[in-house]
């Protein structure tokens, strides 16, 4: 069955959701034992643009995998 780009979209930000509120905490227990200091709304900021990111290329992906799969 194939998948729409729609639906490839939206299991994508499904899946960053997710990966967001884990990123968050782990900057907020991993920073610090780095030495790096930052205040929540700047773990905030960092986690919406890895997000961004993350959200892009899981969609590429998920197209390209598609496209392949269409070729075979």
């Amino acid at each position: 069955m194939k998948q729409s780009r729609l639906m490839s979209l939206v299991e994508s930000i499904a899946n960053v959701a997710v990966g967001y509120g884990v990123a968050v905490v782990t900057q907020i227990l991993i920073f610090p034992i780095f030495g790096l200091h930052t205040t929540l709304a700047q773990n905030l900021k960092m986690g919406a643009l890895f997000t961004v990111v993350s959200i892009a290329r899981s969609y590429v992906l998920r197209r390209l995998f598609e496209r392949l799969r269409q070729n075979t």
